[in-house]
């Protein structure tokens, strides 16, 4: 069983109208005088999981988690016809964090991300200092080119027969360096199965490299194809975007998190967020803290993963 706190069911959820037709679905949990905590999932696009809950004392944590645009409970869903995706960016996201935070009447609040839950989160840090108590990340990414290209090219030797099936996803003509724009013009194209597949094999492909044991068959099987078409949407459009940032935007900008204190919890062959950008965060952060947990990749479910992050978060439980 993974380490971590009972999942407790939330005190209260609901949706925030957030501009621009789209309303974003929150969820508390825990102790409504608690310590303000914002849950910032991966993805982009993957949706908010209640099992997010389980690092968090929920004695000691006020926890608030939600669907970013687009995706699970979230309105409208990235799935659907017709969807604006020109409201659906990085900037978009941070604005509705912000929103959030004045809905809950809260001043300063701990973060916690996961993947692109850390890009997200540092984004939002770097432009709201006053209002980051501290913060805990897993999975480090900043959505450089350089790591967008890892996940969808330079990691292809690693895993030629997932390779292979992904290539083939896409018209043979597609650049190595093109995969997420190909997929992403797929995934809007007029016919449905033609979207579904293209929904499928960039599913796959991306649960390749999330654990550090190659999972048995293919993760489309069973899935949701309305919430992987969503994801997958999401993914790509930020990823052929860069997430709307400058190449090292977030490194270099990091200088100025001296005060807050941070946790970055890093498995040491994570193949999606490689330990580098962990590594170079944790230089360019005045006081932030690496653990590298070895033998551990990508997912939270790893061993010695949820032990870390729970621990990092029960050492901010007072933090205000």
């Amino acid at each position: 069983m993974m380490a971590g706190y009972s999942i407790t069911e939330p005190v209260a959820s609901g949706w925030l109208d957030v501009g621009e037709d789209n309303a974003i679905y929150w969820e508390e949990a825990g102790n409504p005088k608690g310590v303000p905590a914002l849950i910032l999932h991966g993805g982009p696009g993957s949706g908010f999981s209640p099992s997010m809950r389980r690092f968090f004392d929920p004695a000691r944590y006020r926890i608030i988690g939600f669907d970013q645009r687009g995706c699970g409970r979230s309105t409208p869903h990235a799935s659907g016809e017709g969807v604006d995706f020109s409201v659906n960016t990085t900037a978009h996201l941070l604005r509705d964090i912000e929103q959030l935070r004045l809905h809950f009447g809260v001043d300063k609040w701990v973060i916690y991300g996961m993947s692109w839950g850390v890009t997200l989160g540092l984004a939002y840090a770097q432009t709201h200092l006053d209002r980051v108590a501290a913060m805990v990340f897993a999975g480090v990414t900043s959505t450089r080119k350089r790591e967008i290209d890892w996940m969808y090219r330079d990691v292809a030797p690693l895993f030629p027969e997932q390779w292979e099936r992904f290539r083939a996803g896409v018209p043979p003509e597609t650049p190595a360096d093109r995969m997420v724009h190909a997929y992403n013009d797929l995934m809007f194209d007029a016919d449905p199965e033609i979207r579904a597949k293209a929904a499928r094999d960039f599913h796959d492909w991306d649960n390749v490299t999330v654990s550090v044991n190659v999972q048995e068959g293919r993760a489309s099987d069973g899935a949701d194809p309305a919430r992987m078409l969503a994801r997958g949407r999401i993914v790509t459009h930020y990823f052929r975007n860069v997430g709307w940032l400058e190449e090292g935007q977030l490194l270099r900008g990091a200088g100025a998190l001296k005060g807050i204190p941070g946790v970055l919890v890093q498995g040491r062959v994570d193949l999606q967020g490689p330990l580098l950008t962990a590594w170079e965060l944790s230089k360019a952060w005045p006081g932030v803290r690496l653990e590298v947990i070895d033998g551990a990749g990508h997912s939270s479910g790893d061993a010695g993963m949820a032990e870390a992050i729970v621990a990092a978060l029960d050492e901010f439980a007072g933090a205000d």
